[in-house]
């Protein structure tokens, strides 16, 4: 008899001592069920769906990126290290348009200027423009500036800023741009070939059409 009350009395101080535990338990799991992190707090911590910025990360985009050398000056680490003139004239897809930097005097200007954005049409972008016409902006300074500059926003944009947006240029003229991800456009005739580029002073866009001030 007195076994078993023995046995009644360690079952009973047992059951006592789990009881604050399972309940702790249940309470813990019940939590994590009602508490699913409010649509604020997701904000706060970045945990968003991959629309804009967050699709191309902080890193250049577009199909003529692999044509990027991957080592030396030339490379996206090396353009990070110099300004905007100096960085283009180690890329050998932009050839042209350092060519035409240097005519129009506009080198000192470009790396010297602070927070801007370039768009840098390509070897093939100039190449559009029959050869006598391109021949004769050349030799002309004024016009060549006034085109140059045009391809010159005083702001680093982000590709966020490019899914709808206008902006003023170096040349007073407005450009237009529109697009998500990894497609964008500028003035609705020029893609973005190679986006997100930075240099030291400059985030650049490589497109692959001339972009005309009107």
């Amino acid at each position: 008899m007195n076994s078993m009350k023995f046995r009644r009395t360690a079952i009973a101080v047992a059951a006592a001592a789990l009881l604050p535990f399972s309940l702790a338990a249940c309470s813990d799991s019940g939590d994590t069920k009602a508490a699913p992190p409010a649509a604020g707090d997701e904000a706060k911590t970045g945990a968003s769906s991959p629309t804009g910025d967050s699709m191309t990360g902080d890193q250049p985009f577009g199909a003529a990126c692999a044509g990027v050398p991957k080592e030396g000056a030339g490379s996206f680490d090396g353009m990070a290290k110099d300004p905007v003139a100096t960085a283009a004239s180690n890329n050998p897809a932009l050839s042209t348009l350092v060519s035409a930097v240097k005519q129009a005097g506009l080198v000192d200007t470009l790396n010297n200027a602070k927070d801007i954005t370039v768009f840098a049409p390509t070897n093939d972008a100039f190449a559009k423009i029959p050869k006598a016409d391109l021949d004769k902006v050349l030799a002309d300074k004024a016009t060549l500036t006034k085109i140059l500059t045009y391809h010159v926003v005083g702001q680093k944009l982000t590709p966020k800023q490019l899914e709808n947006g206008s902006f003023e240029t170096l040349q007073k003229g407005m450009v237009n741009t529109a697009g998500s991800g990894e497609s964008y456009k500028v003035n609705d005739t020029s893609n973005v070939v190679c986006g997100n580029v930075k240099t030291a002073n400059a985030n650049v866009y490589i497109v692959d059409t001339v972009l005309m001030p009107k």
